[in-house]
């Protein structure tokens, strides 16, 4: 097809992400992406400073990847798992239980992100039904949060400023808790946690977990606070007999520094969502991970198991191709890596806080944000982006980078020079 076909077909009949039809800006169309780089229909190259939405780690058409994507689609590319079971699902599931907590050994695996949480939430509440406590069904939240699109995701989003705020009168009420205020690199104050532990105490009867995103909030804001919180939190949860779901989609596999943001505190959740790397952002796949205490207390419940069952869980696709990706995430020196990628972004985008219309300007990991006093012309912006080769989706008043771990020194120092160059 060619582009103007595309792009006027594009323009009468398709959505893109929360946009209307015609989508505005209008897309650039991509023609194929190899490594860092996109290649659009025009020819011109841009370096992905996104990892197309914090997905693509290892870089775009992986051969390592390649090959065994090839390899399982001439065994199986898909086949139910109800009342079936297969290598690719059996040998993800032996990876993620070595990568994560001792104690989270019972693993759903899910098609996408917003439904690990759904399945995360689900169990908390079949878990107190079970044992006659359906009293608790309600969650404790952070305000600025984000854990998807799917309406239990929404509502545990934040209620007033987040992207969901139009259903407000349609979801679940829940319970919110201010931002944490406190920044990762800050001192702690006891005091912090005050208003959190007032919620929990007074409601406790009523919640059936704490969901969070550990560290980093991302949509929400590209927010990094204390770890001082998860410790915290941790206790209260224990103190008040509430569960504790890490919603670890955005930072999970290296992003913020650690495997998993949650071994910044030392602290292991009752239940734990990855997604976005699972897969190296070759394709959709997430997983809920628990513990056995919570499995036997479900199936010990009235409907003797879990309700919930995707038609295309455990993809062998998607399943074999995660296993290579966690392979070459944990085969290399990740840690040297996001080390690497963290002192690049600081430095490239120091300069930013000397701009007149910048508010702040952060850095954790393999994240870069800046965040602007006003809000952003996004199609201004991304057009910039555009004529000095990089690409970058900005929102509200943050323009952000979250590159792939392949990504060199001088293509960062590209990233954050058009970074700067596009608000100056």
């Amino acid at each position: 097809m060619k582009t103007e076909a595309l792009l006027a077909l594009d323009r009468q009949h398709i959505w893109h992400p929360y946009t209307a039809i015609p989508a505005q800006p209008e897309p650039y169309p991509v023609a194929s992406a190899e490594g860092v780089y996109l290649t659009l229909t025009d020819g011109r190259r841009l370096i992905d400073g996104m990892s197309s939405w914090w997905s693509v780690i290892h870089g775009y058409n992986h051969p390592r990847l390649n090959q065994v994507a090839h390899a399982q689609i001439e065994q199986m590319a898909h086949v139910m798992f109800g009342g079936l079971t297969h290598e690719p699902a059996a040998e993800l599931v032996k990876r993620l239980l070595q990568i994560t907590p001792p104690a989270l050994d019972q693993v759903f695996l899910a098609d996408s992100g917003s439904v690990s949480v759904e399945v995360a939430l689900k169990m908390a509440i079949q878990y107190w039904q079970a044992q006659g406590k359906a009293a608790k069904h309600r969650f404790l939240a952070f305000k600025g949060g984000y854990h998807g699109d799917t309406f239990g995701a929404m509502s545990v989003c934040d209620p007033e400023n987040g992207m969901h705020h139009l259903f407000t009168g349609v979801l679940p009420q829940h319970y919110f808790a201010p931002r944490p205020e406190i920044r990762f690199h800050q001192d702690w104050r006891p005091e912090a946690i005050d208003e959190f532990a007032r919620l929990l105490q007074q409601n406790h009867q009523h919640i059936a977990a704490v969901i969070l995103e550990p560290i980093v909030q991302g949509a929400g804001g590209m927010w990094f606070y204390h770890l001082q919180y998860l410790r915290e939190i941790r206790q209260l949860c224990d103190e008040y007999q509430v569960l504790l779901i890490a919603d670890e989609i955005a930072t999970g596999f290296g992003r913020s520094g650690r495997l998993l943001a949650c071994e910044h505190a030392g602290v292991t959740p009752d239940l734990l969502c990855l997604g976005k790397a699972l897969t190296g952002g070759y394709m959709t796949l997430a997983a809920t991970l628990t513990t056995r205490a919570i499995s036997q207390q479900i199936a010990e419940s009235e409907a003797h198991c879990f309700m919930h069952g995707p038609t295309f869980m455990a993809n062998p696709l998607a399943c074999r191709v995660a296993c290579s990706s966690l392979d070459v995430l944990l085969e290399s020196d990740w840690q040297q890596t996001i080390q690497r990628i963290e002192n690049r972004l600081a430095t490239g985008l120091a300069p930013c806080r000397d701009l007149s219309n910048v508010a702040d300007v952060r850095v954790l990991g393999a994240i870069g944000v800046v965040e602007m006093k006003q809000a952003l012309d996004v199609g201004k912006i991304q057009s910039r982006l555009v004529e000095q080769g990089v690409w970058l989706r900005p929102f509200g008043r943050l323009l952000y980078t979250m590159p792939p771990y392949i990504m060199t020194d001088d293509q960062l120092d590209t990233v954050c020079q058009a970074l700067y160059q596009s608000i100056a």
